[in-house]
């Protein structure tokens, strides 16, 4: 599996539209992250910018995921192929049986 970073931009003005799809688009994302299709997804502070780590066989691949997307209509993307990707855990701690 090969990994991936997609660049999204958001558009400045945020249609009712747009808006009223966040919901949707957080569960989604979440399942994708559940499933490990999806490893990261962060937005910038100013809300201009999202990036999303992507496990995928190819950059098709990729962009097949992300056009389920609730919110992939209002965004453009660039996907960019990585050489690795390294990250620390983010999940529960470990359970210390002591």
């Amino acid at each position: 599996m090969n990994q991936f970073i997609v660049d999204f931009e958001i558009p400045e003005e945020l249609s009712d539209e747009f808006i009223a799809l966040i919901p949707k688009h957080r569960e989604h994302i979440n399942n994708l992250m559940d499933n490990g299709l999806v490893l990261s997804y962060a937005l910038s502070l100013d809300r201009s910018k999202v990036w999303a780590t992507i496990n995928a066989e190819s950059e098709h691949e990729v962009e097949d995921i992300i056009a389920t997307f609730p919110l992939i209509n209002f965004m453009q993307a660039t996907v960019y192929e990585l050489e690795f990707y390294n990250a620390t855990g983010s999940g529960l701690p470990a359970i210390s049986l002591n």
